[in-house]
């Protein structure tokens, strides 16, 4: 009995000390192995901090290199044009929503213009129009001008880079819409396009004949000719206070209340924040209201006859653009012909190319 005791405080002892050495030696390597991996731990948070803020540095680096990039094009630009107000025109596509653009004086322009080579007779030689000739508002010194030729070519030079170049818009929507109609099978991007157009020009059950009379330009000298005849060549309160080129009426938008109006009529005249704005209004309403459904079809036969638009037989199906009818006919095509307009409807924007490519 007392050998079995004796054994089993033996076997407690070795335990004990197993259990002891055991714990101890857990204990040295925890301690041994605890700064590495404290310092681990540390080494890789800083290796992370070093990553972000390297990410953070290279996101900056790529805002910083687009925003240079950004400025060397519109240098780019603007020393191709020679244009002096280039901050203060719509080339960037800046629309209707921005900021009121600054105004200048009509010496100011007349002296810009000067510097920059524009007069209109280089125009009707050369056939092209400097892309920088664009401004977004009238000055207000037109109806001061006591000289009407004078004051007649500043107002057709501020209006023409507008219209061309919004025809130009039109004109590339209508070579790709041929290009798509004579594909053999439409793609996805191709039917996107078609339906934002259709929804553009107000066509319902995708017509495509119908988009195809729609989308078309309006000659330069009709349009100039109206501009002139809406606004007593640029010198009307909807003109100068609007930026309205055309007269056009709105029941619900912004606009400004004619003076004489009659008590039963609630229409205002449309106003824009730019010119172009202006333009692009009217060319939409003549591509799409059906007062001028007779215009657009007699365009389409102009086209399918020798491809170009003859203004003088097309504002004979313009009796509805004005109350006058007949008589506001007659004061478009003398606008037309005394002004000798028809020269610039042959004329295009210059240089196409770098705009194009830079812009779109």
């Amino acid at each position: 009995m007392k050998k079995k005791n004796f054994k089993k405080k033996i076997d407690n002892i070795n335990l004990n000390f197993l259990k002891t050495l055991l714990t101890s030696l857990i204990i040295i390597l925890v301690f041994s192995v605890l700064p590495d991996s404290i310092s681990f731990i540390k080494n890789n948070f800083k290796a992370n901090e070093v990553v972000l803020n390297s990410s953070k540095q290279n996101f900056d680096e790529i805002l910083d290199k687009q925003k240079k990039n950004n400025k060397e094009i519109k240098d780019k630009i603007k020393d191709r044009f020679s244009w002096n107000i280039f901050d203060d025109i719509d080339v960037f596509g800046k629309d209707e929503n921005d900021e009121d653009p600054q105004r200048l004086s009509a010496s100011t322009i007349e002296e810009l213009f000067k510097e920059n080579g524009y007069n209109l007779d280089t125009v009707k030689k050369t056939k092209l129009v400097n892309a920088g000739n664009q401004l977004t508002k009238l000055p207000k010194e037109l109806k001061n001008i006591e000289s009407p030729k004078k004051r007649k070519k500043l107002f057709i030079k501020i209006v023409l880079p507008l219209i061309i170049e919004e025809n130009l818009k039109i004109r590339f929507d209508r070579k790709k819409l041929f290009v798509i109609l004579n594909k053999n099978n439409t793609s996805t991007r191709d039917q996107t396009w078609l339906e934002l157009k259709f929804k553009q020009y107000g066509v319902k059950n995708n017509d495509l004949a119908k988009l195809k009379i729609r989308m078309d330009e309006i000659p330069v000298s009709l349009a100039i000719a109206q501009a002139a005849k809406e606004t007593g060549w640029g010198t009307s309160r909807f003109a100068q206070e609007g930026n309205a080129l055309f007269g056009q009426w709105t029941w619900s938008g912004e606009g400004i209340k004619p003076l004489e109006v009659e008590k039963d009529k609630k229409h205002k005249v449309a106003k824009f924040k730019i010119l172009k704005a202006s333009v692009r209004a009217y060319q939409r309403n003549l591509n799409t209201h059906s007062s001028y459904e007779e215009f657009r079809i007699e365009r389409a036969i102009q086209r399918d006859n020798d491809e170009k638009l003859d203004s003088l037989k097309l504002v004979n199906f313009l009796d509805k653009y004005a109350e006058t009818g007949e008589e506001y006919i007659l004061v478009l095509k003398k606008i037309i012909t005394q002004n000798s307009l028809t020269d610039f409807d042959d004329v295009d924007i210059l240089p196409t190319s770098l705009k194009m490519k830079n812009l779109i």
